[in-house]
């Protein structure tokens, strides 16, 4: 794996788990008690992005690593996932 590509996977992993934590333990000013003029009752109260982006990017750093081990160990390779048989046989070693 390229240090190109293992970037790329980094990013491509920080922004998924972002995604998925990004919506959890979000309280709305409904549920604080108290709404600001303008805004919606639904709308985020005290919602502190750089808590979440701290936490995600420690999640991606170990969801990463697998990926990372998971590629290089060849435990699963492009072969496995070739469903529609596009690719050749994988070489047999004698």
């Amino acid at each position: 794996m390229t240090i190109t590509a293992s970037l790329i996977l980094f990013a491509v992993t920080w922004f998924m788990v972002f995604f998925i934590i990004l919506p959890l333990r979000v309280t709305s000013q409904a549920e604080a008690g108290h709404v600001e003029p303008g805004t919606p009752r639904s709308a985020p109260s005290g919602f502190v992005v750089a808590k979440k982006a701290r936490l995600t990017t420690l999640v991606a750093i170990i969801v990463w690593g697998l990926l990372v081990a998971i590629i290089t160990s060849n435990i699963i390779t492009i072969r496995d996932i070739d469903v529609m048989g596009h690719m050749d046989p994988a070489p047999q070693v004698n």
